[in-house]
């Protein structure tokens, strides 16, 4: 045991020495001092000014006060697409026009965040985790919404999100896995999917299917306020006068909900309070006019989905290649 104390204790009284000199002054004494060693990677820190990730530009919120060219940034702290898209679904549920704003402001800051994230070379990885998150949430909440409000159509929502979040999820861990640390996900070669590789880097390509592809379920989302069919065998606690209003299309009062249903925030009583209250005519202009987009887009996932399948496949191909497997069988 003293013998490694020693041994301890020789080692540090050479490391000592050896960060240990001696400075000759002008009036011929010397004295010592101890030089600390400094990692390298600390010196090159220090040539940089000190830098917030979670306080970039592209990831706060409200307006931004750009002082060109030196392109000064004053801005409050947040995440702007997550507080607007919390906020449209506070009023997702009875307010139809004050949730799309919010929500289609929300989409287009996803326009917005990338733009000066190149303008003001701010790009990083937690800002592109960030917006993908960002963008599958907001697009599940939505569908959730949509497979409520059309309970007949639920499953489709339901495969819907499935295959946006396992597409997305796919095709990030095969690149991370496989591409290396430093590729991004949108950098798809073309001799692994020429239509992966054009949505991915061309802007305008990737900016209009993402916002068609939103604009259809926002258009959806209306529709579900606009005139829905009734049954009457649920207005036979009101007056004729009353259940004939509702089934012309007239706006549903709110106390006239209270009468029929026990809770006013259960499923057919939100049905009922979300009836006629707009016209469904530009609702369904806007959903055939997007319609198409929206299935390419679901296509796109598709694709992704498998290529960043059959990726996965070869690495793990390779990697059971280089451990020897499958093993071979010995011959008798």
């Amino acid at each position: 045991m003293s013998g490694a104390r020693t041994r301890r204790q020789a080692a540090l009284a050479t490391k000592a020495a050896n960060t240990d000199s001696q400075v000759v002054v002008e009036n011929g004494s010397s004295e010592a001092y101890s030089v600390a060693a400094k990692d390298t990677s600390e010196d090159a820190d220090d040539d940089y000014p000190h830098e917030n990730i979670f306080l970039f530009v592209p990831n706060l919120i409200e307006t931004p006060t750009l002082r060109l060219p030196a392109l000064t940034v004053s801005m409050r702290p947040g995440f702007s697409r997550i507080v607007l898209a919390i906020a449209s679904l506070y009023f997702m549920p009875l307010h139809p026009r004050t949730c799309s704003i919010l929500y289609s402001v929300s989409c287009l800051l996803d326009a917005l965040d990338g733009y000066f994230a190149r303008l003001l070379e701010q790009s990083t990885k937690f800002g592109a985790v960030l917006d993908m998150i960002t963008d599958r949430a907001t697009t599940s909440c939505l569908l959730c919404f949509l497979a409520s409000a059309f309970p007949r159509w639920s499953i489709v929502f339901q495969l819907l999100i499935s295959l946006d979040m396992a597409s997305h999820y796919t095709h990030m861990y095969a690149t991370l896995s496989l591409g290396g640390q430093n590729q991004s996900h949108k950098n798809v070669d073309k001799t692994r999917s020429w239509i992966l590789n054009l949505y991915y880097t061309n802007r305008t390509v990737l900016f209009w299917f993402c916002a068609l592809n939103e604009v259809f379920f926002i258009a959806l989302y209306l529709l579900s306020f606009s005139s829905p069919l009734l049954s009457p065998g649920l207005l036979h606690q009101v007056s004729d006068s009353a259940a004939s209003a509702i089934i012309k299309g007239g706006e549903v009062n709110p106390s006239v909900v209270g009468q029929i249903y026990a809770s006013p925030y259960s499923a057919g009583a939100l049905e009922l309070a979300r009836a006629n209250k707009m016209d469904s005519t530009v609702p369904w202009i806007i959903a055939s006019i997007s319609f198409p987009i929206m299935l390419l887009k679901q296509f796109i996932n598709v694709v992704q989905l498998i290529k960043a399948s059959r990726w996965l496949a070869e690495g793990d191909i390779k990697t059971r290649r280089e451990q020897g497997l499958p093993r071979r069988k010995k011959s008798a």
